[in-house]
């Protein structure tokens, strides 16, 4: 037996039908007669060789189990179509089908989370894309074309083919485990050049051979945070953290913050950043105006 293809509209009556329990009450909501929608279904059992609803012996149609089986992929088709033509509408209205978005490792994760959370109320037709990078690697996402916009730190300041918008802050602290020799009081000048320093390293080639926040001669660098964190609390060296991702440890007494005379904490500026040669549209403008509140909300 070859099947017939059932139009949308004849799919949107048979959930209505399934939805509302009567042809009378899914012709009432569709806005047509009943007999159309009597009709619609007849034509879509005929063009399937199946019985959707049982007639008979009943003053409501109920669902067959043929019906039954084919309710799910009908409303599996009919909200694709839907999406579909929400995400055409929101192209005509200029709104982005996709923002790739770069974020640097020393944005607080909370921030990220909670801005994405928001986007997706805002924008469920964009899909979005999202890396975490270090350093320079988050400014070379937008020079080759993997990213339309980053929220990257103050280290590429110079790259003329990007435009840049500071949107806040994390303050960088330099740390330790309780036991190390720098976490007593009254560090000397040059004490830290004696010990191990645990020093963030950057995958990008636009920043090779050069140097943040570096004191020490004996280091390791290390091309994740987290790997980074880890090994501070098992008292390998000491080295610049930000201040959200280790307040508890400094509250529970993992790490201490330490005070040396170099003073190597800093603030670390986060910047919107793209591209000159692009203009951006409505979603990655809000993603930039989220982040900065939720940067100073997170602050506050």
């Amino acid at each position: 037996m070859k099947l017939g293809e059932p139009s949308l509209d004849q799919l949107r009556i048979f959930l209505a039908v399934a939805e509302e329990g009567s042809f009378g009450a899914a012709a009432r909501k569709m806005g047509r007669a009943v007999s159309a929608v009597s009709y619609g279904i007849s034509q879509m059992e005929a063009q399937l060789g199946v019985s959707l609803f049982e007639r008979e012996g009943s003053r409501r149609p109920v669902l067959t189990e043929a019906g039954k089986g084919l309710l799910v992929e009908a409303k599996a088709v009919a909200d694709g179509i839907d999406t579909l033509l929400a995400k055409t509408q929101s192209l005509h209205a200029g709104l982005e089908s996709e923002v790739s978005l770069v974020v640097d490792v020393m944005m607080p994760g909370e921030v990220t989370a909670t801005v994405l959370r928001r986007f997706r109320t805002m924008f469920p037709t964009t899909a979005l894309r999202l890396q975490v990078e270090a350093l320079g690697a988050v400014a070379a996402c937008l020079l080759d074309g993997s990213a339309d916009l980053a929220i990257g730190g103050p280290v590429l300041a110079s790259q003329e083919e990007l435009e840049r918008q500071a949107i806040g802050r994390v303050e960088l602290v330099p740390v330790a485990a309780p036991d190390h020799p720098l976490a007593r009081s009254g560090a000397k000048p040059g004490e830290s050049r004696k010990h191990l320093q645990l020093v963030l390293s950057d995958r990008s080639p636009l920043t090779e051979g050069r140097e943040f926040s570096v004191l020490s001669p004996q280091s390791w660098r290390l091309a994740d945070l987290g790997a980074k964190h880890a090994l501070l609390k098992e008292g390998i060296g000491w080295g610049n953290m930000p201040r959200h991702t280790i307040a508890a440890d400094l509250v529970e007494g993992r790490l201490c913050q330490l005070d040396l005379p170099e003073k190597p904490g800093a603030d670390y500026t986060l910047s919107a950043l793209w591209r000159r040669d692009t203009r951006l549209r409505t979603a990655a403008s809000w993603l930039i105006d989220a982040m900065r509140d939720a940067l100073k909300e997170c602050a506050d």
